[in-house]
């Protein structure tokens, strides 16, 4: 679909690209808006990480000076720079809380950054570019070589290589996450390929993007979970260690008398002989698998686990900076397609008058975006944003890209789109792209619809919320969703698509208005 877009044929034939464009140009600006409050919080955490030793590594003083915080005691200090130092989050979603000024100053220098890098188009973009796509790279190789070399990597790979395939959920996540990482149906390519020269090889671009993509995201898997097996390795052996601690005190057992390697032969042992003592013991159940299990996804993953990991290893600071500078980056990279998505329609569509330059106009649109995100600095702002990632874009990237394709294939047809192609290229589509684009592409998007908004409707609008009174604190409360919250979700997910009726609905009415105009001036006048 994006593959063309240079060529100006394709653009003549199709009056429905004005709603799918407007719904692109939406979800875009709803995904920078807590895109960008992800940075907000990695720029926080990279300007933290120029300390020995880290923030996170220790719990600070009680308000009395005479001990630990109590919050932070009851969960770990990982957790509660996270949670109360960072997100100072409140323990309900309607309770909005105050803004954070730290994070507010952290947004406004993301944003800042951003129209700095965006500032000229795809002129400044091409340039920043060189170093946010090639820095990652250099730190996941770093990441890479330093994470096979640790205890447990093998154990991580494993479990990397070895999901539950049994389960649809895994299929369906990685089939919506696909949308993400290609940015497809977000408007991005759309607006850097229209840059391209008219002859452009956009064949080759597209296999070339989807195979780097790809290729990507198994490399940075691979150094991620391999640091992450190590982390998992390390908390399993500190669980043995406490059973063992707690083994030798009850059964008087000489000191270092039972190491990780022999517990289980030991309790298998005590087990046979001495049933109730070890069951009144109260011993942890340590399995490997359940530590892999806790890592985490999405903010978790990078503020939780892996910073914890980090503490870990020999030099934490130095690989802090090194990890948080390299999301940073990345992070940026992909704001650029997100604003692009945003600026050119704007452009296009002739919002400001044409004497007002670019720049101007690119200020404008991050300004309103950091003034919109402004709310996720709220203390509530955490719960918001994971609305915002459920419900804004997911449901909206199907149906638009669903649209595209039929656009395409059956409304502008594929033998006109082959002619484009064969016009840029040289060489015609073969079998394997137009029965893709005719059939497999319908299909696939169709039924990941249609999986998703079944699994959408069975699930529970609630949330996880971190309350220092819940019960089982440190875990997170589920808490379902007030009602206007739960409204502010449907809208969500069906905003950006209402543009596909408001528009056929204008185009309709405006086509009416013609009509009736043409029969006016048709009467004969008396």
């Amino acid at each position: 679909l994006v593959t063309p877009a240079g060529w100006p044929g394709p653009r003549r034939g199709a009056d429905c690209r004005p709603s799918a464009g407007l719904g692109c140009l939406t979800v875009s600006f709803l995904v920078s808006l807590y895109y960008n409050t992800v940075l907000t919080w990695v720029l926080w955490y990279f300007l933290n990480s120029f300390q020995n030793p880290l923030p996170w590594g220790s719990c600070p003083l009680d308000l009395n000076r005479t001990g630990s915080a109590e919050e932070c005691q009851a969960s770990s200090p990982v957790s509660y720079f996270w949670y109360r130092r960072t997100l100072n989050v409140t323990a309900d979603v309607s309770d909005s809380g105050s803004i954070q000024w730290r994070l507010l100053a952290c947004l406004a220098a993301s944003w800042a950054v951003v129209y700095v890098c965006v500032i000229r188009g795809i002129e400044s973009t091409g340039k920043a570019i060189y170093f946010t796509a090639l820095f990652p790279y250099l730190v996941l190789t770093i990441f890479l070589i330093r994470g096979l070399s640790l205890p447990g990597a093998v154990e991580g790979l494993t479990y990397l290589f070895t999901p539950d395939v049994s389960c649809p959920r895994v299929w369906l996540d990685a089939a919506t996450q696909i949308f993400f990482s290609l940015s497809l149906a977000f408007g991005g390519h759309i607006a850097f390929a229209s840059y391209n020269p008219p002859r452009n090889n956009c064949e080759k671009d597209a296999v070339i993007i989807s195979l780097v993509n790809s290729l990507t995201s198994l490399y940075a898997s691979i150094a991620m979970f391999s640091v992450l097996g190590f982390k998992a390795a390390n908390d399993h052996g500190r669980c043995l260690d406490r059973n063992i601690l707690r083994l030798i005190n009850a059964f008087e057992l000489p000191d270092q008398s039972v190491d990780r390697d022999d517990y289980a032969a030991v309790l298998t042992h005590l087990n046979a002989t001495q049933p109730e003592r070890v069951a009144r013991l109260g011993l942890e159940t340590c399995r490997l698998e359940d530590f892999l299990d806790k890592s985490a996804s999405g903010t978790g993953l990078a503020f939780i686990i892996f910073t914890e990991a980090i503490l870990h290893m020999p030099g934490a600071p130095g690989w802090a900076v090194l990890f948080f500078g390299m999301l940073f980056t990345l992070g940026l990279s992909s704001m650029f397609g997100n604003m692009e998505s945003i600026i050119t329609p704007l452009l296009d569509m002739g919002v400001t008058h044409r004497f007002v330059p670019k720049e101007v106009l690119t200020g404008l649109a991050c300004l309103v975006c950091f003034l919109s995100a402004i709310c996720f600095t709220l203390q509530s702002g955490n719960y918001w944003l994971e609305i915002f990632d459920n419900y804004a874009a997911p449901l909206n990237l199907m149906v638009f890209a669903f649209f595209e394709v039929v656009g395409v294939a059956y409304v502008y047809g594929v033998q006109r789109f082959s002619d484009d192609i064969e016009s840029m290229t040289g060489r015609r589509p073969g079998l394997y792209w137009q029965v893709t684009w005719k059939v497999v592409s319908p299909l696939l998007l169709l039924t990941i619809f249609v999986a998703y908004v079944a699994t959408l409707a069975r699930t529970p609008l609630s949330y996880k919320a971190w309350d220092t009174q819940y019960v089982w604190f440190p875990s997170r409360q589920e808490k379902s969703y007030p009602g206007w919250v739960q409204a502010a979700c449907v809208l969500l997910c069906f905003l950006p698509i209402l543009w596909v009726p408001a528009v056929a609905l204008a185009q309709l009415l405006a086509a009416h208005r013609r009509k009736k105009d043409t029969g006016r001036d048709r009467c004969p006048k008396l």
